[in-house]
């Protein structure tokens, strides 16, 4: 568990604390807010943490969708996460690596389902 003293006034007596499992929670929110992506279907989702002096390093797996910018996608993540986890809790984020490990194209069962004009043959 990972904990951190905040006293904002000098008045506040005794300490907040983080446990990983908060901050990992709040990656995932901040991952499932941006569009474009879906979380690896895994035990931990993907996502590891490591508490550091610097920082928190994140490293997160996820899956694109096709049509979508790989290298933004990656960005919009990275400020994602940064912005969300910083403004939650009083850490800071030292790194935020994004592993793209798959794209998912659209299904060819949904262009099936897509109304088709049926013929009937011609008898002449």
């Amino acid at each position: 568990m990972a904990s951190i003293k905040y006293n904002p006034n000098g008045s506040q007596k005794g300490k907040i604390s983080y446990s990983s499992d908060i901050v990992s929670g709040i990656v995932v929110l901040s991952l499932r807010e941006t569009e474009g992506i879906e979380l690896v279907p895994s035990k931990n989702k993907g996502i590891k943490l490591c508490f550091e002096k610097e920082g928190v390093f994140v490293d997160v797996s996820v899956i694109a969708h096709y049509g979508y910018n790989v290298p933004e996608l990656a960005y919009r993540i990275q400020q994602t996460i940064k912005q969300m986890v910083e403004s939650m809790t009083k850490y800071k984020i030292a790194k935020v690596d994004v592993h793209i490990q798959s794209v998912v194209f659209p299904a060819a069962a949904e262009q099936a389902e897509q109304p088709t004009e049926e013929r009937e043959p011609d008898n002449q």
